[in-house]
């Protein structure tokens, strides 16, 4: 059976927001504060669990607020200890989203925005899906919940999530109020308490939305560039057709960073492409040395792409020309690659094969 679609999900409310709704319908405004310590500091998600809520608000929240949170249908785990799963929501649709791990103890999570995404770059596998729907600010929570009680029953209580990248699949300023409101409840100091240095935003570049990053939480910020040639980044990606280089360029510098910040350039890396010698005279040419950091995603290659990778060879030289230029350039280590969870090879593949609700 489907749950009530027509219900609010607890996961949408910030603690302000839910102390103000408990108030609302008078109940005590604190339950929230209590509430959020048992779903997002102790990772407890069943009321009959909470020890210091009372029946009359557990009996509430069930007739009154869908507590319900997204399903693993489906979880591989890679040979370099990356998890990938496959995340279903209230109505069957799903996405994928990717535990990474890292040195110093740092489990990052790869979360979705969309269903699908609507701007079809040519080098990325959800591309060739479409867009089927945003995800709320509650699915795109739920999906880091879900992989964190995962964690905790499947794989132990100390594996911790630590860091959050909007880099699953969706454009993530294609849902920008969704997005923000999930920043929001990831940064909540009742909750999760995920600092501005742990959370990355990334978008191909949607530039009236670019210019709305000031109203946004102050988090890291990616820009998915990949070509310094506007021709080259038409063919990549054709929203380069819309927002050209110089209209991305300028609407990044409209953001503010704060000191000892920078924005970080990714550029996947395609054998004889976009990893020539004029490539790389165009990239210094185009970012300003002070505050732009790339980071070289050697391309990933997945079923009936045509793309290759380019040979570490050639990787490191192309990192150590931008670097003799002045530009900070890191090569990112692929991760998950043998279950198809690296970069730009997330698809939600098993929907139509899962009756979810029965």
């Amino acid at each position: 059976m489907k749950p009530n679609l027509e219900k609010r999900s607890l996961y949408s409310f910030t603690v302000e927001e839910l102390r103000d709704y408990f108030k609302e319908n008078g109940l005590s405004k604190f339950v929230a504060d209590q509430i959020y310590d048992w779903v997002y500091k102790k990772s407890v998600f069943e009321p009959e669990n909470w020890s210091n809520i009372s029946n009359k608000v557990k009996t509430f929240l069930n007739e009154n607020l869908l507590l319900t949170l997204p399903k693993i249908v489906w979880d591989g785990h890679s040979v370099d200890g990356t998890r990938k799963f496959l995340v279903a929501m209230s109505d069957g649709k799903t996405v994928e989203t990717v535990a990474i791990p890292a040195k110093n103890d740092r489990l990052t999570l790869c979360v979705s925005s969309q269903v699908g995404c609507a701007i079809g770059c040519t080098f990325c596998h959800t591309g060739t899906m479409g867009l089927t729907r945003h995800l709320d600010s509650s699915e795109i929570v739920g999906q880091f919940l879900t992989v964190t009680r995962f964690l905790k029953e499947k794989v132990g209580e100390s594996e911790r999530l630590t860091n959050i990248v909007y880099m699953g699949q969706g454009e993530p300023l294609h849902n920008f109020e969704h997005v923000k409101k999930a920043t929001q409840i990831f940064m909540e100091d009742k909750g999760l308490m995920l600092g501005q240095r742990k959370i990355t935003l990334s978008t191909s570049g949607l530039v009236p939305q670019i210019e709305k990053l000031n109203d946004f939480p102050p988090v890291n910020v990616a820009i998915s560039l990949h070509a310094a040639h506007n021709n080259i980044r038409s063919e990549l990606m054709p929203i380069n057709k819309a927002f050209d280089l110089e209209r991305l360029l300028k609407a990044i510098r409209t953001i503010n960073l704060k000191a000892h910040r920078w924005i970080t350039y990714e550029y996947i890396l395609i054998a004889n492409y976009n990893d020539r010698p004029e490539d790389i005279e165009a990239l210094g040419e185009l970012l300003d040395k002070k505050d732009s950091k790339i980071n070289l995603i050697p391309f990933n290659e997945y079923p009936d792409s045509n793309f290759k990778r380019p040979s570490d060879e050639r990787i490191k030289w192309f990192q150590d020309q931008l670097m003799k230029r002045g530009l900070i350039t890191t090569v990112r280590t692929t991760k998950g690659a043998d279950i198809l969870a690296a970069c730009g090879q997330l698809k939600s593949e098993m929907e139509d094969k899962l009756n979810l609700w029965d």
